[in-house]
């Protein structure tokens, strides 16, 4: 006697319908896509601290120096692109502004893409959109090609890399997060230490058309990283959302509406407004941001420019991101500390007067030993920036709000670092001398260093007084209690139970 079928195909009495081959044929094609999706849906999701977890740690790692590393590179081609356009300073100076500048702005459109097809696709999404705007880039034949390009183009890519990759440890990190976030910043150094040195390499052998198109290839590598990115199973209950209200009777009205919404939900304007601890550091931020990035822009052809060798003016930015290797995480470690955490906001602006105060050295010696001594000092101001910049902005904002505030203050920071390099450049043009643009980046560091260091001290005092007012308040009304007596301090707590 047969067996009966056990499968999607048998009976609830336990026997085979009469089916034909085609029948049969059919059923099956038609099962084995629905059993395939119900044995990979659980293998596809990981759990947090797990195993798999170091695996995409690695994979933002990797990202991290593909991304964030790579502007620093950019001042090792200035001067090749100089004599292959024929452009001024200023001109060739906007490829890395737009670069910095989309890098940073487009956070909340990352956000958004994010949200609605995870930090895997958007990793890999970032990755063909930095290859694409390389490889278009080395067949430019005007600076107007490069600007949409290799600044536009990559940036945005760059961007929708960087910021899903660091979004997506939050999920698969829980207890681990802060080492978590620590090691992957180590990435950026390694980029910032071998982007300078894989360009001059390059450069020497391929030019600077054959050198972007090789980049083109590397960032590819970021689609790798992200396909490792599997999704991670959270406990977190969904949400229930409302029901959305019936549309306005005007069209124009409902899309105005509801951008508005949108660009309240992810810029925190409202924040901006109210919280006068955020308002000062966003603005110290942008402020010092148009004379920060301007050594990393600037450097190499500096010391070019003092007839250092090509190696030896490449490796000064090699110098600076070897030393970050070691300094961001030990920064890192020391801005966690208790015994720090009233004095944050301090030693943040204190990272900025010692980085405004080394570019005076740098100003007034282009020797080569002089600026390797630089770039040495210069790293551990950057490595304290670096640690606090987050972890302030943290202090000042509750964390509920933290999205939307990070949200708009790399927005603005966008801006500043879109107008940083070119209005360097046009100072460069005017004088002919690279050391007035390192002056420059010290007065805008000096200026926000002192700003904030002053505000931040006024508004804690302001907070100090108001607590000292409240908490005599609060002795005064304990001290009349006790004056009226026990008997009547009894009364407001038997109403109060009563009323309970």
């Amino acid at each position: 006697m047969p067996r009966p079928m056990r499968g999607p195909l048998a009976t609830s009495q336990g026997r085979c319908p009469s089916v034909t081959p085609g029948t049969w044929a059919a059923a099956t094609v038609a099962v084995r896509p629905w059993q395939r999706r119900q044995q990979r849906m659980p293998q596809a999701l990981e759990h947090a601290d797990g195993s798999w977890a170091w695996v995409v740690l690695l994979a933002t790692m990797v990202t991290q120096g593909l991304t964030l590393g790579f502007p620093t590179c950019i001042g090792i081609f200035f001067t090749e692109l100089q004599w292959e356009f024929q452009a001024s300073n200023s001109e060739t100076s906007w490829i890395p502004s737009i670069l910095m500048a989309v890098l940073h702005m487009a956070g909340p459109l990352c956000s958004i893409l994010v949200g609605r097809f995870g930090c895997r696709v958007t990793t890999m999404l970032g990755g063909v959109l930095a290859s694409l705007g390389m490889v278009a880039s080395s067949f430019s034949r005007n600076l107007s090609q490069l600007y949409f390009t290799a600044g536009f183009i990559t940036g945005l890519g760059m961007c929708f890399s960087f910021q899903s990759s660091v979004t997506v440890l939050g999920f698969y990190f829980v207890r681990r997060r802060v080492l978590a976030n620590a090691l992957a910043s180590m990435g950026v150094s390694l980029g910032i230490t071998l982007w300078p040195l894989l360009s001059r390499y390059l450069l020497e052998d391929l030019g600077w058309r054959g050198t972007f198109l090789v980049f083109g290839g590397v960032f590819l590598h970021c689609c790798i990283c992200g396909a490792i990115m599997r999704p991670v199973a959270t406990s977190v209950a969904p949400e229930t959302k409302e029901c959305p209200p019936p549309p306005p009777e005007t069209p124009a009205l409902g899309c105005v509406a509801a951008c508005g919404r949108t660009i309240q939900r992810h810029l925190a304007f409202d924040i901006l407004r109210h919280n006068t601890g955020y308002c000062v550091y966003v603005l110290g931020v942008m402020w010092s941001l148009l004379g920060f990035p301007l050594p990393q822009v600037f450097l190499v052809p500096y010391a070019m420019w003092h007839r250092v060798d090509e190696q030896q003016a490449a490796l000064l930015i090699s110098i600076i991101g070897f030393s970050n290797i070691f300094l961001r995480p030990l920064a890192g470690l020391m801005a966690g500390r208790p015994a720090f955490a009233s004095h944050r906001k301090y030693l943040f602006s204190l990272a900025f007067l010692l980085n405004g105060l080394t570019n005076l050295v740098c100003a007034a010696s282009g020797d080569f030993w002089v600026l390797v001594g630089y770039c040495l000092v210069y790293s551990v101001s950057m490595s304290g920036i670096g640690a606090l910049i987050f972890q302030v902005l943290m202090d000042i904002v509750p964390m509920d709000q933290f999205p939307r505030a990070l949200g708009l203050f790399t927005v603005l920071d966008g801006f500043a670092f879109l107008i940083s390099p070119p209005l360097a450049g046009l100072l460069l043009d005017a004088t002919n001398n690279f050391s007035y643009v390192f002056f420059m980046s010290s007065f805008f560091l000096i200026s926000a260093a002192l700003f904030m260091g002053g505000s931040f001290y006024a508004l804690q005092k302001k907070e100090q007084g108001k607590q000292a007012v409240v908490a005599d308040a609060f002795e005064q009304d304990i001290f009349l209690e006790a004056k009226d007596g026990p008997g009547k301090q009894q009364s407001p707590v038997i109403m109060y139970v009563t009323s309970v």
